[in-house]
């Protein structure tokens, strides 16, 4: 088999290299992974290691979707022909707090960026029959992230409440998708006008331009109430967040493309009653009821462009530059 792999750190040491396919021992399964959907941390990793005990010959990619083709010994959680994704963290089933020690695949373990891989049975959930694997690979990371910020997690969001989304990445318009099957508003703030545009396409509420004083739009599209929930994707200064929010209202910060120093002010904090918390993906049960949920609603992750395996140096600067919901790399099978 063919996988993508660096011996030492930096996007140049990238090499698609020729592998023997592993064999799944007990409890364990063997995939064949046909798509990879790709996370801002995969470029982190490959740049960095995040700081990380990073094991060299190192796979990056966390997410994927594929078939089952070999089971080991006790396997009974799926089957050969069944398709699957995996979980982000290893050992994260359910409950919180998170057990201490976890390891995420493409960090701490071996990544996904692979025609095969060998995953403890425990780490895989069914796929949504209504997805193909591209679409389905978006769920481990981007998906749940958005699911357990607005479900898993504090308040959760119900009918007629309205969800501010920062961005237009995969999670953000993961997370309009998911409120709006709920039966919540969306708003969604960008700092681009033909973004906006896409997102309203989609079915979103309300779009806003981020520029000084975006909060009071909120505002107003809300006839002065505010929104209940955000999914804070840009972090850094979040003044105009808090002001958009209703009281007693929750902030999920995810993402740190302001910065990875969150500056916000004391006084609304205190005076809307703010519920802050941050989001590190979500656990096994929470995959699960997203899949339920993506399969029962027909919701169609926004996928921005697929490329072929080969090609991942091209997904990886696709990435870099920004994206309108996720970049996917198809493993099996040439793009069509």
């Amino acid at each position: 088999m063919q996988q993508w792999q660096m011996t030492t750190l930096g996007e140049a040491a990238l090499e698609r290299v020729t592998v023997g396919i592993p064999q799944p021992g007990p409890g364990e399964v063997l995939v064949k992974v046909g798509a990879v959907s790709l996370n801002y941390r995969d470029a982190l990793m490959i740049d960095t290691g995040m700081g990380l005990p990073v094991t060299f010959p190192f796979v990056p990619g966390s997410d994927m979707a594929g078939e089952v083709v070999a089971v080991g010994e006790g396997v009974a959680r799926v089957a050969v022909g069944e398709r699957v994704v995996n979980t982000f963290w290893d050992r994260w089933i359910g409950g919180q707090p998170a057990p201490s020690g976890l390891k995420v695949f493409g960090g701490t373990l071996q990544g996904v960026l692979r025609q095969y891989a060998v995953f403890d049975e425990a780490a895989l959930v069914r796929a949504p029959s209504t997805l193909d694997d591209v679409a389905a690979s978006t769920l481990t990371c981007a998906g749940l992230t958005a699911w357990f910020a607005l479900f898993g997690n504090g308040r959760k969001l119900v009918a007629g409440e309205t969800v501010l989304l920062i961005g237009t990445g995969g999670v953000a318009l993961f997370g309009a998708q998911l409120a709006l099957a709920q039966g919540a508003k969306t708003i969604v703030a960008s700092g681009s006008e033909d973004k906006l545009a896409r997102a309203r396409a989609l079915g979103v509420t309300h779009g806003v331009l981020r520029r000084e004083g975006w909060g009071q739009e909120v505002l107003r599209l809300t006839q002065g109430r505010g929104v209940e929930q955000v999914l804070e994707l840009a972090g850094g200064d979040i003044q105009e967040t808090m002001a958009a929010l209703a009281q007693g209202g929750k902030i999920s910060v995810i993402g740190t493309l302001g910065g990875d120093l969150l500056q916000l002010p004391v006084y609304p904090v205190l005076l809307k009653r703010a519920h802050i918390q941050g989001i590190g993906v979500g656990h096994r049960d929470g995959l699960e009821a997203l899949a339920a949920l993506v399969e029962r609603h027909g919701i169609a992750p926004v996928v921005d462009t697929v490329y072929d395996f080969a090609d991942f140096g091209q997904a990886l600067a696709h990435l870099r530059r920004g994206a309108f919901g996720k970049v996917v790399v198809r493993v099996a099978g040439p793009v069509a």
